[in-house]
């Protein structure tokens, strides 16, 4: 006993092709029947139009610059003054003579009037030379330490001004500065009995003249 292919619920090959061919029929329709989509459009002509091309401007000159010439500035000094000559008021700077009757070299006589200019003579500086210290007395020159200073242990330094003689010897005498009285005390009685002088001179002829001298106070080692 054989089943049945088909069975009740299978679907025949007859059925199926009916089917098939219905929906082939209601498609068509559909393709025919529609309305057209798509719609030709003509192209249009294409209308071209010239556009000008812009003339270039003319070149543009170039500006003349002008150059303003360069200043230069210097400094100049100023020349020299010049110095005006001094003439001694005592020479006379010109004679006006009379002629009365010199004999002239061919032993006529001369007559008339004129002006001599006799040279320039400068006039006379004279040649200074300052005191000095003699030589053969300068071992005289330091004073005795003051024993009261020596005691003390100190030290000090005197500058005074003396005036020299025209015979070397110290004729006064006056204080710049002093460490202490002693020590000026003692320098100023040296200098009027011990200190000597080569004098001061004027052309050769002695003068007095001031001098300034230090005299200076150092204890020794061991004292």
């Amino acid at each position: 006993m054989y089943a049945d292919r088909y069975g009740k619920t299978g679907i025949k090959p007859g059925a199926l092709t009916i089917a098939i061919g219905l929906n082939g029929a209601v498609l068509a329709a559909l393709i025919f029947s529609a309305p057209e989509l798509i719609k030709r459009v003509d192209p249009k002509p294409l209308i071209t139009t010239n556009i000008p091309i812009p003339v270039p401007p003319p070149p543009l000159k170039p500006v003349e610059q002008k150059i303003k010439p360069k200043i230069e500035q210097r400094v100049i000094d100023p020349p020299p003054l010049e110095r005006p000559q001094t003439v001694d008021p005592i020479a006379p700077t010109r004679t006006d003579f009379t002629s009365t009757g010199p004999t002239g070299l061919d032993g006529g006589v001369t007559g008339g009037t004129g002006t001599v200019t006799p040279p320039y003579v400068s006039p006379h500086q004279p040649v200074m030379i300052g005191a000095k210290v003699d030589p053969r007395y300068a071992r005289f020159l330091q004073p005795d330490y003051p024993p009261g200073e020596r005691r003390m242990g100190r030290e000090g330094q005197v500058m005074v001004r003396v005036l020299v003689g025209v015979d070397g010897r110290v004729k006064q005498i006056e204080q710049v500065n002093a460490a202490s009285a002693a020590f000026f005390e003692v320098t100023r009685r040296q200098a009027l009995d011990k200190w000597r002088f080569t004098p001061a001179t004027r052309d050769g002829v002695p003068q007095e003249d001031w001098r300034t001298m230090t005299v200076t106070f150092v204890l020794n080692e061991g004292e």
